[in-house]
C-alpha cells in the first residue's frame, strides 16, 4: 500500500516530533533556571538570617543589660559600663544624609549630561573617570580628608561661622568649628564616595529609555529640557531612587573613611561643624580593644546598623514599586 505525502506546507510527523522533543528541552531548561534562581535567592536569605542570629546573639549581653536604652541613651562610657548608641546612629543618619544631598544632584546631572547632552567623544571619558572614582579604596578617600580636605576646610568654617555668629537658626548649625574634623567633611567625603555609584545605575536607568519617548516629546515642540523633564526623568525615575537607596546604604555602612574624619566624639548637636562618631566609624576605632560587655555593644551597633540598612533598602523597594506602578498606570 502506498503511504500518502503530507501536503505541501503542512508540517510532517517527524517535524512536529522534533518540535514537541524541543519543546520540552525548553521547558526542562526553564525547571532547571527556576530550581537554581530559587536556590541562589533562598541561599542569599539564609546568609542574611544567619547573620542576623549570629551577631544578635553575640550583642545579647549588651541589649540585656541596657534594654531599650542601648538606643534611646547618648551616654557611651565604657569606663563606667553604660553604653547608649543614640548618638553614634545620629551621626550616622546626619552624614548620611548630608552626603544624599550633596551627591544626589551632582550624580543625576551627570548622568543627564552623559546620557542625553554630552558630545559623543566625550561621553566615554566621562564614564571612564566615574568608573576610576568609584574604584579608588575608601581609606584613600579618609587620608585625603584628614590631611587635605580638613585642614583646608578649617578656615572656611570658621569664616562662615563668623558671619552667622548671632543669627537665630545659622548661628546653631554653623558653630565654631575647631579643626575641620566634623560632620559635614565626612558628609562631603562621603558625597564623594557614593556619587559614582548613583551615577552609574542612574545612567544606565536613563539609558533605558525608549528613543519612541524622546521623538514624542520632540514632536510636540518640546525644548531639550522639556523633554528631560517631561518624558526621561517620569521613565526612570523609579530606577534613579533605587540608585539613592543604594548609595545611602554605601553611606551609612562607611568605616575608615568616616573614622578617619568625622572627629570621634559621640553628641548629638546641630552643629555642623562639630566633631561628631557613627556606628561604622565607632566599630573599627574600638573593637580591637574591646572584651566582654564593650565588644557586646559594638556588635550591637553592627546589628542596629544592619536593621536600619534593611530597613531602608525595604522602603526603596516599596518607594520604586509604587512608582513603577504609578508609571505602568499613566
Amino acid at each position: 500500500m502506498k503511504r500518502s505525502s503530507p501536503a505541501p506546507g503542512r508540517p510532517t510527523l517527524r517535524s512536529q516530533r522534533g518540535e514537541l522533543l524541543s519543546r520540552g528541552a525548553t521547558n526542562a531548561g526553564d525547571q532547571l533556571f527556576r530550581i537554581v534562581a530559587l536556590g541562589a535567592g533562598l541561599t542569599v536569605l539564609a546568609i542574611l538570617v544567619l547573620i542576623a542570629v549570629s551577631t544578635t546573639r553575640e550583642a545579647w549581653p549588651a541589649f540585656s543589660a541596657e534594654g531599650l536604652g542601648f538606643v534611646t541613651r547618648d551616654d557611651w562610657v565604657p569606663a563606667e559600663g553604660r553604653y547608649g548608641a543614640l548618638a553614634f546612629v545620629y551621626g550616622t543618619l546626619l552624614v548620611s544624609f548630608l552626603a544624599l544631598v550633596m551627591a544626589v544632584p551632582v550624580s543625576v546631572g551627570i548622568a543627564l549630561y552623559a546620557n542625553e547632552a554630552a558630545p559623543r567623544r566625550f561621553r566615554r571619558p566621562v564614564v571612564y573617570l566615574l568608573d576610576l572614582l568609584a574604584a579608588v579604596p575608601s581609606v584613600v578617600y579618609g587620608l585625603w580628608g584628614v590631611l587635605v580636605l580638613a585642614p583646608a576646610l578649617q578656615p572656611v568654617f570658621a569664616s562662615i561661622a563668623d558671619a552667622v555668629d548671632g543669627w537665630p537658626v545659622l548661628g546653631a548649625v554653623f558653630g565654631p568649628g575647631s579643626s575641620g574634623r566634623s560632620f559635614l567633611t565626612a558628609g562631603i567625603i562621603l558625597a564623594i564616595m557614593i556619587t559614582p555609584i548613583i551615577t552609574s545605575l542612574s545612567r544606565e536607568v536613563i539609558a533605558t529609555v525608549p528613543a519612541s519617548q524622546r521623538e514624542a516629546a520632540y514632536g510636540m515642540g518640546a525644548t531639550r529640557w522639556e523633554m528631560i523633564r517631561s518624558a526621561v526623568l517620569p521613565w526612570s525615575q523609579g530606577g534613579i531612587v533605587g540608585a539613592v537607596m543604594l548609595g545611602l546604604g554605601r553611606a551609612m555602612g562607611e568605616t575608615i573613611a568616616v573614622a578617619l574624619v568625622i572627629g570621634s566624639t559621640p553628641q548629638i548637636t546641630a552643629d555642623l561643624f562639630a566633631p561628631g562618631d557613627a556606628m561604622a566609624a565607632v566599630i573599627a576605632n574600638q573593637f580591637g580593644e574591646a572584651a566582654g560587655l564593650q565588644r557586646s555593644a559594638l556588635i550591637g551597633l553592627g546589628v542596629v546598623l544592619f536593621a536600619i540598612t534593611i530597613v531602608v533598602n525595604v522602603g526603596a523597594r516599596v518607594v520604586v514599586g509604587r512608582m513603577d506602578r504609578k508609571l505602568g498606570g499613566a
